[in-house]
């Protein structure tokens, strides 16, 4: 499929650039970066906007292929520029990609002057994509509506920092407030990647009195490719795979528990192993020397915060079973990457999860520590019924590509 010839889209690019150098891309990075990957495959006209720390960028279709031969690592950063040598708030890192964006843009502005810079640049009835949740704010949208006949379409990825304020960093709740009130007055359609959250999304946008279209579109995945032990080495005995940013959200204080029980009940080498993939984010320090203690009380309990995919991939399709005990999600990556790879999920028992999963995966309630403890035993000993059983499951189930996403969406657009 293929946008109309007239339509061309604008990607806002932001987020990328700013975790340059941050480690393995996250959820919603890998998000922003399936979109730029899907859309350099396609026909129509396609333009990057990024904010930097010395105002906005507009790359177009070479310079986004310049962008993302440098975060593949295909292609090197350049230096610094002189405005990057005066940047010293943000990482070095970050300063030679913001110089790299300067030198492949075809436009540059200060803050003050997006509107002008977007009304030169861009054609009439372009599309503005932004699937980051960077630049959500009244001066890009207020930009956006100078192009004759422009639209802002807006992925909003869940409303958890609104709906559970508990289990937030301090500040992303007033900051998230006010990135749904901009969606509000600014988006003309929102993208919503499940039926489950469209409902929370809808209300959120509502009450705040926009009206744009929604679209449910489902996320796509990419299969991860095992590579070779390289990095690290897998336990030796049976183990099992945790995968996302440590925060409280993602409960990792359930299997530190459970793994501490274990300890105690059997014999060191019966105690099965666990790969905790993903780099620490903010956590209560409670729950980190938890975890320091336990990895410290059992070998075959490893943290790895920075693995490539191919090791990632191997550590997971090795496993026993993806544990994901999260106490909420807007969709869920690693469980269905997990899917793919033929490897077990046993994942809490969200309406989300049942949406892009069905029967797939082990439901257990991420407060049932029993239930989970039951299952980590079965699947960790002898029990070959209960995995043919699980892997079972997956027969039939259709994971989601990132074609059909991307499809989805813009078909939807009029």
């Amino acid at each position: 499929m293929t946008l109309r010839p007239f339509r061309s889209v604008c990607l806002d690019v932001t987020r990328l650039v700013s975790r340059v150098g941050a480690g393995p891309r996250t959820g919603i990075d890998r998000v922003e970066y399936a979109y730029l990957r899907e859309l350099l495959s396609r026909t129509p006209p396609l333009f990057g906007l990024a904010r930097t720390s010395t105002g906005f960028v507009l790359l177009n279709q070479y310079g986004l292929r310049a962008l993302r031969a440098r975060i593949d690592g295909t292609e090197p950063w350049g230096s610094d520029d002189f405005e990057a040598k005066l940047s010293r708030r943000v990482s070095p890192s970050r300063r030679r990609a913001e110089a790299d964006l300067r030198r492949f843009a075809v436009a540059r502005s200060r803050k003050g002057g997006l509107s002008d810079l977007l009304a030169l640049h861009l054609p009439a009835g372009a599309l503005y994509l932004n699937t980051g949740h960077s630049n959500l704010d009244g001066t890009v949208f207020s930009a956006i509506r100078r192009v004759k006949d422009a639209r802002s379409v807006v992925l909003v990825h869940d409303t958890i920092p609104l709906r559970r304020p508990d289990l937030q960093r301090p500040g992303t709740v007033a900051r998230f407030d006010e990135k749904m009130s901009a969606v509000a007055e600014g988006a003309d359609i929102v993208i919503c990647s499940t039926e489950a959250e469209r409902g929370h999304i809808e209300r959120e946008i509502q009450r705040r009195g926009g009206r744009p279209k929604f679209v449910t579109a489902p996320l796509g995945i990419d299969v991860p490719v095992p590579g070779p032990f390289v990095q690290v080495a897998p336990p030796d005995g049976p183990f099992f795979a945790v995968v996302g940013t440590i925060e409280p959200r993602k409960n990792l204080q359930l299997l530190i528990r459970i793994w501490n029980r274990l300890a105690d009940e059997l014999r060191p080498s019966r105690v099965p192993g666990l790969c905790i993939i993903g780099r620490r984010g903010w956590e209560a320090p409670g729950t980190l020397a938890c975890l320091d203690a336990l990895k410290a009380r059992c070998s075959e309990v490893r943290e790895y915060s920075a693995l490539d995919d191919g090791t990632k991939g191997a550590i997971v399709s090795k496993a026993r079973a993806l544990l994901f005990p999260t106490l909420d999600e807007g969709f869920g990556l690693p469980p269905l990457e997990a899917l793919a790879l033929g490897t077990p999920v046993v994942c809490s028992d969200l309406r989300v999860f049942r949406e892009t999963m069905g029967n797939a995966p082990v439901y257990a309630d991420p407060a049932d520590m029993y239930h989970w403890i039951g299952v980590v035993r079965d699947l960790a000993g002898d029990g070959d019924a209960m995995r043919a059983d699980v892997r079972s499951r997956t027969q039939g189930l259709v994971l989601p590509t990132w074609q059909a996403h991307i499809n989805r969406v813009l078909s939807t657009i009029p």
